[in-house]
């Protein structure tokens, strides 16, 4: 008998390739806040299946591609 599990997904923000352009606050405000430079701050919980869209969406927007989502 095969179970499914379910994978549940963080968001991470890698601040050497960060440039502060704030798509990902504006597109996951759930789960990403600006600081008082425009740098993201991402919370660390994981993402809920609502919002799994959004993270890629906001992951994919990210021009530098410092938004990173990563299987928990």
């Amino acid at each position: 008998m095969r179970t499914s599990q379910r994978v549940a997904i963080r968001v991470r923000v890698d601040p050497v390739a960060c440039d502060a352009y704030g798509y990902c606050a504006e597109l996951l405000p759930e789960r990403v806040t600006l600081d008082e430079w425009g740098y993201p701050i991402v919370d660390g919980t994981p993402v809920g299946a609502d919002l799994v869209d959004l993270a890629t969406r906001a992951a994919a927007a990210c021009p530098r591609r410092a938004l990173l989502l990563e299987r928990v």
